[in-house]
């Protein structure tokens, strides 16, 4: 069977012409939910032995621009300071990909199976992260063994 070229041609015409007008590109890029709504003050569940305080923070928890806003408790027990950090975001999904980014940005990330979650360094500084739903979570500050179990209790906090 042979079409003939002015009917295609007629036919693309045609179908081009329907429909509304298109649509100008915006000048702004997309926003995600996580970064027009207000961070959650996860301080609530943040354990309270050797906590000095917490504080919400808009946006890029630990300078980091992947990540949303949300709660940072800093602590210290004797002279070791750390500090544990949690975001909500809105998905899992959302949560996992934050947690991806996370590996480009830490030094020797290693996968921590049990956990399924992160360690390795940042700017030098251990950060375990970890995701629990729609949290992105985790420890700055410790070695990986105490990290471990900080973000154990961290996360059974979480719901």
């Amino acid at each position: 069977m042979r079409v003939s070229l002015p009917l295609i041609a007629a036919l693309g015409i045609l179908l081009s012409s329907c429909g509304s007008q298109p649509k100008q590109p915006s000048t702004e890029a997309p926003k995600s939910p996580a970064e027009t709504a207000p961070p959650v003050d996860a301080a609530r569940h943040f354990p309270s032995e050797n906590l000095v305080d917490t504080k919400v923070v808009p946006k890029a928890l630990l300078d980091k621009p992947f990540m949303p806003g949300g709660t940072v408790g800093h602590y210290k027990k004797g002279k070791t300071e750390y500090d544990m950090f949690a975001g909500k975001m809105g998905s899992p999904l959302e949560s996992a990909i934050v947690l991806s980014d996370w590996t480009r940005a830490l030094t020797d990330p290693k996968f921590i199976a049990s956990f399924g979650g992160y360690f390795g360094k940042d700017a030098g500084r251990p950060v375990f992260v970890f995701t629990k739903g729609p949290w992105i979570a985790g420890v700055a500050g410790l070695p990986e063994k105490d990290a471990d179990a900080q973000a154990r209790v961290l996360a059974a906090r979480l719901n």
